[in-house]
């Protein structure tokens, strides 16, 4: 009989014992001194939940629609690097699951399966493209073509990257992908397909964010981006409400509210404390999403309720496919899917459209008895 699994925190625990401690460190790390790391699960705590009764929920419906793509429930599989880590199955492994379970995958630009690979073996899979822009601009634009052949339905754009925060653990490890890895996205030849190796006292991933990425971006690459693709382009990283003007301003379809799982700079807010200030610039005009410390199916909840179409999960995904592959993955959705059903109900809503702001509010509105 296998591990018995009722919630996040027991894939967490179950991968653990089988992924490869460097792997693992690097997965699992935040920057600095993890404040927001913490912060992020932490800030979800400090939110109430002010429940209806007597409100039939004998029939609840899940689905949501976003970018014009019809959904089971309201939560997809964040981009994550270098996946084939945690198991073979890697990314595509995680595409299959999540069209499985009617959700939403991104695959990372640093990804160990191709493109390519993850639209053949996930083909019914809504699946977006995590972007990174690279110095040689020309690889950004094979990168773009080869998606849109690939059917991948937007482009997320990741702004809070112009290079890597400081992750001890990683420095620590001289973090280095595994020799027998590649990054799939990339000529095997290349310099961006194996150049993430660490030298002593150093992070392999930041000497290739550091090598490759271009840092000089601004908002007037964002409208070069939406000008050449036909797919709505996303912005992943926004904290604050003039960040997501200018999203707005220059193109984009939609924001998705992150930290980038606290892992670039340190003491920056939890998603979920910089939600209502996005929402409240450009909610009414573009999609608005959150990745960031979402474990439990109140968690996604809460951050709809606060003016999120749709949540993403990172980490989880990962923990799924450290312990048994795709299958793993499917099984973390599932007990998500459940948990969410279960606050749906419990909290008196049948529908995504019964959730109202006023049902979440901060611990503060409550007297300290």
């Amino acid at each position: 009989m296998g591990p018995q699994y009722v919630c996040v925190d027991d894939f967490e625990k179950e991968a653990s014992k089988k992924i490869d401690k460097s792997a693992l460190d690097y997965y699992r790390s935040g920057a600095g001194e993890q404040f927001t790391l913490n912060l992020n699960r932490e800030a979800f705590r400090r939110l109430r939940i002010r429940p209806r009764c007597l409100r039939d929920v004998s029939h609840l419906d899940t689905s949501c629609d976003v970018l014009g793509y019809k959904l089971k429930w309201p939560l997809g599989i964040a981009p994550t690097a270098m996946q084939k880590m945690a198991h073979p199955d890697g990314e595509a492994g995680n595409a299959k699951a999540a069209g499985e379970m009617g959700s939403i995958f991104i695959l990372s630009t640093l990804a160990t399966t191709s493109i390519e690979e993850v639209a053949e073996i996930a083909p019914k899979t809504c699946k977006w493209f995590q972007l990174y822009v690279y110095k040689d601009r020309s690889l950004t634009e094979k990168l773009l073509r080869r998606v849109e052949k690939a059917n991948f339905k937007a482009i997320v754009l990741t702004v809070d990257a112009p290079i890597f925060g400081q992750r001890w653990a990683d420095v620590r490890n001289n973090f280095s992908l595994p020799s027998n890895l590649r990054l799939a996205n990339f000529e095997s030849s290349s310099s961006q397909s194996d150049g993430v190796h660490g030298e002593e006292g150093t992070s392999g991933i930041n000497e290739y964010v550091s090598s490759q990425f271009d840092a000089t971006l601004t908002w007037r690459d964002v409208e070069w981006l939406v000008k050449s693709t036909h797919l709505p382009v996303i912005v992943k990283g926004i904290l604050t409400a003039e960040d997501a003007i200018l999203a707005r301003e220059f193109g984009c379809s939609g924001v998705i509210v992150s930290n980038h799982g606290a892992r670039q700079l340190d003491y920056v807010p939890a998603s979920i404390e910089a939600l209502p200030e996005v929402v409240g610039a450009v909610g009414n005009d573009m999609v608005v999403m959150l990745d960031g410390g979402v474990r439990h199916g109140n968690d996604i909840f809460k951050a709809l309720a606060l003016g999120a179409k749709m949540v993403f999960v990172g980490r989880p995904a990962l923990w799924g496919l450290g312990c048994e592959g795709s299958g793993g993955v499917k099984k973390m959705l599932q007990v998500l899917q459940k948990d969410f059903e279960i606050t749906l109900a419990l909290a008196g809503c049948k529908n995504l459209e019964d959730i109202q702001k006023n049902m979440v509010v901060h611990e503060s509105v409550f007297a300290k008895l």
